[in-house]
């Protein structure tokens, strides 16, 4: 079997009136996440680190926001497609490392309802994603609470 390691990263800037999805987890909060899908960092950043792995890209040329077919679609929806192309390739996910930059909201509430949602697109067993949230200590750009960043580590092996 032959190991293949890829890593993501992700950010979007917080705003009123938006929803925040995180890992197809919809946060009560007073702010979410602007973008052109549902602008989900968490499922971003493990999305780019999958096609990374492989060599495949990442999802801005994948599914580009000059496309409106994308405009509000699931980021679930399009994780589902990206391990579509991982397991056409020979390759199934080992593992899955991940981190949520935030100072707010706080995210240990949900963080089980995110692994089970991810677990659930992927079909894969709880205890193969990691998922953590942690802070900036009020530094840069996530501290100051104008947005939310995510990064994943994913090994994937065929």
């Amino acid at each position: 079997m032959s190991f293949r390691i890829g890593i993501g990263y992700d950010v979007h800037k917080l705003a009123k009136n938006q929803k925040l999805v995180i890992g197809g987890v919809t946060i009560p909060y007073d702010y979410g996440l602007l973008g052109h899908s549902d602008a989900d960092v968490l499922t971003h950043a493990i999305m780019d680190a999958m096609l990374g792995a492989l060599a495949l890209g990442d999802i801005g040329k994948l599914f580009p926001d000059s496309d409106l077919s994308y405009k509000g679609i699931s980021s679930l929806a399009l994780l589902e497609k990206v391990n579509n192309m991982i397991i056409e390739k020979g390759y199934k996910i080992v593992n899955i490392d991940s981190v949520i930059v935030a100072e707010m909201p706080k995210f240990a509430p949900y963080i089980n309802d995110i692994r089970g949602s991810l677990c659930r697109c992927l079909d894969l067993d709880v205890d193969l994603i990691s998922v953590k949230a942690t802070t900036e200590e009020e530094l840069g750009f996530t501290g100051q609470r104008l947005g939310i960043a995510a990064k994943a580590v994913v090994l994937v092996g065929g």
